[in-house]
């Protein structure tokens, strides 16, 4: 059945009858994705053999630094070239919607941001968008390379299918580890369609118009460019 473009008005009887459709397949789709997860949590752990270090604006820190008091933890690579001035706008959008890292934190869980422009290029863009963030560089390690968001040689394999990647290029995706018994595990990554984890979006997704996210449409703002408007977080 062919999705129409903009909805049609109708009576509350023909509402409730295209909304039970609906709900039975938001149903389908739920069972489907509960099947996911629990593949996804099934899936091999691989052992981390690297002694990965890391800079941050406090001095160096390694992988297992990461995990702070907990033992699982999600990196986020964030596209920001060793020779840009600023990270992507696309990857600042996820973190401006990542939680309360208190709320992972309950979980026993960290999260951490990784680039791999030096950190001092980093600071200063953490610092007036995500002060609250850890943020540290890949500078140094080949960690970004060996868990393939980023590329040195040309036509590396890529992790999206039919896809090849340029020397030098790179890629967000989110890395997730797991530390037991003092031994660090690799246990998920993906690169595409982070976007959906966007709490924004999530929202957006529940109105007529969607995510109004056109290829050429205006991109979303990061922290500093709204506060350089003087709007301010949590007033229209």
């Amino acid at each position: 059945m062919a999705i129409p473009e903009a909805s049609q008005v109708g009576t509350m009887e023909e509402w409730s009858k295209a909304r039970l459709d609906l709900l039975a397949k938001e149903q389908e789709h739920h069972r489907l994705y509960e099947a996911i997860l629990a593949q996804r949590r099934a899936l091999p752990r691989v052992p981390v053999t690297k002694n990965y270090a890391f800079q941050s604006a406090h001095g160096e820190l390694t992988l297992k630094d990461l995990f702070g008091a907990n033992s699982q933890l999600i990196i986020y690579h964030h596209m920001f070239e060793p020779t840009a001035d600023e990270g992507c706008h696309g990857c600042s959008f996820i973190v401006a919607n990542l939680p309360d890292l208190r709320h992972l934190a309950d979980k026993d869980t960290s999260i951490a941001i990784m680039s791999r422009a030096p950190i001092d290029k980093i600071t200063p863009y953490k610092e007036k968008n995500f002060p609250a963030i850890p943020w540290v560089s890949s500078a140094s390690t080949s960690f970004s390379y060996d868990f393939h968001a980023a590329f040195k040689d040309d036509d590396a394999l890529v992790p999206s299918p039919g896809e090849k990647s340029a020397a030098g290029r790179e890629i967000p995706a989110i890395l997730v580890f797991k530390l037991e018994g003092g031994q660090l595990y690799h246990t998920y990554s993906t690169f595409s369609h982070i976007d959906n984890l966007a709490a924004t979006h999530l929202w957006l997704d529940l109105t007529p118009s969607g995510r109004q996210d056109e290829p050429n449409g205006p991109a979303f703002k990061t922290p500093s460019e709204y506060a350089a408007e003087g709007r301010i977080s949590g007033r229209i």
